[in-house]
């Protein structure tokens, strides 16, 4: 069985052209995919965790 992908924040945010200041922005209203943080302080994002936040802004946006 394959392990769910893990993204880095830098590859998230190259993916939805976002730089990390608005992304931080989005996270505080709640706006933002949920985020994994790893002990040594990384941040990881669940490809399932963002592609279930695209679908959200596409019915936010209808």
């Amino acid at each position: 069985m394959a392990r769910p992908q893990k993204l880095k924040l830098c590859e998230v945010l190259a993916e939805i052209r976002m730089s990390r200041a608005a992304f931080y922005r989005m996270r505080a209203r709640g706006q933002a995919p949920r985020l994994q943080k790893l002990p040594n302080g990384e941040i990881r994002v669940n490809r399932a965790d963002l592609d279930a936040w695209w679908a959200s802004c596409d019915q936010r946006a209808a």
